[in-house]
């Protein structure tokens, strides 16, 4: 063991002992005792300690304990610095969310992790700071770092986990009951493989996708709401599937892919209390991103940082801005921002409610707002060989009626600490003059690329469709101006 490594555990102990604090104590000698640095990183599937195998979700230590990580903003980059902290620097790095190996068991302590990539630690990347989210449990971030396979022999079996359709394997269409809820709408899934009977779904990165279509298999309309854990019972029957993953779109749970299938052959991380559930319903709200207003109103713009402060806090400009904070004068230095405004008309057949409810709200102190979802709208910038150059993100500030279609009251409005959301026939609007409604570009060489401004990106709220959530646009930015042109809708 290091010199140095001994020494840090040392001063920690030292310090505990003199805040005379029993608690503090006894943390600081148990980390002590486990060996463990501020800041060190490990992977687990379930309760168990995978890092060596190079999979699971990604935990913490910080301040004498270990923490999960959430899967808000969640991506390939912050996959590669978690994969080049645990010593797999030539890994294929992949990112998995919704608590794929398994719910989180310990304390959330990272949220809205912003990597570049290049950072030697997942520490140096903005986030909302130790302990602030607005994550449950089921939000787990994981990462796979996959390494080259090693040279086999010809006929070797392939030791790479690839998902099969459910079809392939169940010899056809698989049925499916819902079981444990209050009403036919709502409850565990189970699902019959001929000869081999009923059985429970692993709930481990169940999402609204996956019950979307389980919800339209069974004829019951729309997703309001995906489970997972004991909530509608099940913890003892037998599990029959696992790894599921779906579109969203297929009319039957069997045109999904898989992991595992059949009875004994099935491994789920959560065990006993991770079920896939779901809740149906007939109506549900329909977002719809106006693509023509988003290539009519942008434009470029050169800001200074002076007047940038809160949209800094909020991370909504790109990572070389707040290395220019060793120059004394970094406040007149100029970012160049491709502005636009985003109309959202909810055109479905119920409200759209903001993902957190009013009592957990986080303020924000220095645009004086609270935001109702940390992730509303994501906006991308995307080269010719579909890598990613330059982004931007919106949280809600406020989700409102701004205008109504006749006939149609406003019923939603921030002023005053109001409710927050969308009613059916109006339109919220983000206009391109305010705070965070760009794409930093002050780094990105003058050229060709896609723009792609998303709204409800994470799939975090039920929706009838997600496929009018993105303006996929051209954009051309040289020098002088930025041209959006031929804007289609589609998914995030």
């Amino acid at each position: 063991m290091a010199d140095h490594a001994v020494d840090s555990r040392h001063r920690r102990v030292i310090a505990a002992l003199r805040t005379s604090s029993l608690a503090a104590i006894v943390l600081s000698l148990a980390a002590a005792v486990s060996g463990e640095e501020e800041g060190s990183l490990r992977l687990v599937i379930g309760a168990r300690v995978t890092t060596h195998e190079g999979r699971g979700n990604v935990e913490i230590f910080h301040a004498d304990r270990w923490g999960s990580v959430c899967d808000d903003e969640w991506d390939t980059r912050d996959a590669q610095v978690v994969c080049r902290m645990l010593g797999h620097a030539n890994a294929s790095a992949r990112v998995t969310v919704n608590a794929h190996f398994g719910k989180a068991l310990r304390p959330i302590l990272m949220d809205n992790v912003y990597c570049t990539g290049e950072e030697l630690h997942i520490e140096e990347c903005p986030f909302d700071g130790w302990g602030v989210h607005d994550c449950g449990r089921d939000e787990a971030a994981g990462v796979e770092c996959q390494l080259p396979p090693p040279p086999t022999t010809a006929g070797a079996p392939s030791l790479v986990n690839v998902k099969k359709m459910i079809r392939s394997r169940s010899r056809g269409s698989v049925k499916l009951r819902l079981v444990g809820g209050r009403t036919r709408h709502e409850g565990r899934v189970e699902v019959y493989i001929p000869k081999r009977g009923w059985g429970t779904v692993c709930g481990d990165g169940w999402g609204l996708l996956e019950a979307a279509t389980v919800c339209r298999h069974l004829g019951l309309g729309y997703t309001d709401a995906a489970v997972q854990g004991d909530y509608f019972g099940g913890m003892n029957e037998t599990m029959m599937l696992s790894g599921v993953q779906c579109t969203g779109l297929e009319k039957n749970l069997a045109d999904c892919l898989h992991d595992q299938l059949g009875v004994g052959s099935v491994t789920c991380p959560g065990a006993g209390d991770s079920v896939a559930g779901v809740v149906c319903v007939r109506d549900q709200a329909d977002l719809v991103i106006d693509e023509d207003e988003v290539q009519r109103s942008a434009y470029l713009e050169d800001r200074q940082l002076l007047y940038l402060q809160c949209a800094m806090e909020e991370h909504c400009v790109s990572a070389s801005a707040y290395a220019l904070k060793a120059d004394p004068g970094w406040l007149y230095e100029s970012r160049r921002l491709l502005r636009f405004t985003v109309r959202v008309a909810n055109v479905g057949t119920a409200e759209f409610m903001p993902f957190l409810p009013k009592h957990a709200w986080i303020w924000h102190s220095c645009h004086m707002h609270y935001h109702s979802m940390e992730v509303f709208a994501h906006y991308d910038v995307v080269d010719a060989a579909g890598q990613r150059v330059a982004e931007g993100h919106k949280a809600s500030f406020c989700l409102e009626d701004n205008v109504c279609e006749p006939g149609v009251d406003k019923r939603y409005n921030c002023a005053n600490y109001g409710d927050q959301g969308i009613s059916v026939g109006c339109t919220d609007t983000y206009a391109h003059n305010i705070d965070c409604q760009w794409v930093d570009m002050t780094d990105v060489p003058h050229g060709q690329y896609t723009l792609k401004v998303s709204i409800n990106p994470e799939y975090k709220m039920a929706e009838m469709s997600y496929d009018n959530n993105a303006a996929v646009c051209d954009l051309i930015y040289t020098q002088t101006y930025a041209a959006v042109t031929n804007c289609t809708l589609g998914r995030p």
